[in-house]
C-alpha cells in the first residue's frame, strides 16, 4: 500500500493530498528514509512523520487491503515515540 494512503486510512493524517503533500515536503521517512508519496508501505516498517509541532514514529503492525472504519485505524500502528518540538517563528 502506498505511504499517502496509509497514513490517511490509519487517521494519522486527515486526507490524502496532505498526506502527499507532507512527502513531497519530506515530512515522512520510511525506515529513515525520505518517502514519496508512492513508496510502498510493509509490516513491521518504522514511519516517522513530522508535523509543525511534534514528530511522531510508529512501527507498522498491519497494512489493510482496503477502507476500514475509524475505530480500527490505530489498531494498525503502534506508537514508538512522540516528541513535542519547538516551532521558531
Amino acid at each position: 500500500m502506498r505511504i499517502d494512503k496509509f497514513l490517511k486510512l490509519s487517521r494519522i493524517i486527515k486526507r490524502r493530498t496532505e498526506a502527499k503533500n507532507a512527502c513531497e515536503n519530506q515530512c515522512v521517512k520510511i525506515n529513515g528514509r525520505t518517502a514519496k508519496a508512492g513508496d510502498s508501505v510493509k509490516v513491521f516498517d518504522k514511519i516517522e512523520v513530522r508535523f509543525k509541532n511534534r514528530i511522531l514514529e510508529i512501527e507498522v503492525k498491519e497494512v489493510p487491503a482496503g477502507n476500514i472504519p475509524a475505530s480500527f485505524a490505530s489498531s494498525l500502528y503502534h506508537i514508538i515515540k512522540e516528541e513535542k518540538i519547538s516551532v521558531e517563528e
